[in-house]
């Protein structure tokens, strides 16, 4: 399945992709696509559901997250063995965590605003995982069970303020706009190997980020139970699990984002976003 939440910013209803390109209605079914929706029990209901008998969602309806009430956006870093090459950095023993702020979060074709006194606003495609049952000191071979399913996500970074203004990376991954999700949740079987999909990003139709999660350091079974000893995972956190060479930072002369840019960016089987910058 292929689950979405559309309408206005704060205000968007849980629905599905029908397999015909419509957008079908899922909220006289459910209130969210959050929660115990998430579990292998509530997916399974809503398999059940004949997409023909839900209302279609009429016009060209804006795409929110495609995740609610998302308790934990969590991040890992310098995970794609090309990346660190780029960015001049030894690979990690561990994987790096940090997390952005959910205030971050967007839909998947939302604007996206360069912070005030950016000078290095940057992109970043990655693979996102959203769990859907709580894990909590889990195994490597027990991992998968806890995933709900994977999603597009442009972890958007302002590299001045990630690594010259002190403290945690934090300050450069958290401002509003740096975290479109979507433009929806497929579920984990639908998805044969996500250490086998294809991604790329594009600045006004320029390709710089063409990469596969093949070249992921840590895969996703080792990130979920890796995170899982030192916090518990809950139903709708957001594991964005790193990105492939070809950011900004790491071009000869580097590049970053500017007024008026656009970005294309995309997973094979997850879908494609579409964002305009502004200045905030």
């Amino acid at each position: 399945m292929k689950l979405l939440r559309f309408g206005a910013f704060g205000a968007e209803k849980p629905g599905l992709l029908h397999g015909d390109g419509t957008i079908r209605d899922l909220s006289g079914v459910i209130d969210d696509i959050s929660g115990d929706v998430l579990s292998d029990e509530g997916l399974a209901r809503l398999r059940t559901l004949d997409p023909q008998d839900l209302p279609i969602v009429e016009g060209n309806t804006r795409l929110g997250a495609c995740v609610g009430h998302v308790g934990k956006f969590i991040c890992i870093g310098l995970n794609y063995a090309d990346h660190a090459a780029e960015s001049g950095m030894e690979l990690p023993q561990e994987p790096v965590i940090f997390f952005k702020a959910t205030s971050a979060i967007i839909g998947p074709n939302d604007t996206v605003e360069i912070p005030r006194g950016s000078v290095k606003t940057d992109w970043e495609v990655e693979l996102g995982v959203v769990i859907g049952k709580e894990a909590k000191y889990i195994s490597e071979a027990e991992a998968m069970d806890h995933v709900a399913g994977y999603c597009v996500v442009n972890d958007l970074s302002e590299r001045d303020f990630q690594l010259h203004r002190s403290g945690q990376w934090v300050k450069g991954k958290s401002a509003d706009t740096f975290g479109p999700i979507g433009p929806w949740l497929v579920t984990r079987d639908e998805i044969a190997d996500p250490q086998n999909l294809p991604m790329y990003l594009e600045v006004n139709g320029h390709r710089y980020q063409d990469g596969s999660t093949r070249t992921m350091h840590f895969g996703v079974a080792t990130v979920i139970s890796h995170l899982s000893q030192f916090m518990s995972l809950q139903p709708g956190d957001v594991i964005s699990t790193g990105t492939p060479p070809g950011v900004g930072m790491g071009q000869n002369p580097q590049v970053y984002l500017k007024p008026g840019d656009t970005m294309e960016l995309g997973i094979e089987g997850l879908g494609i976003q579409k964002q305009n910058v502004i200045a905030g």
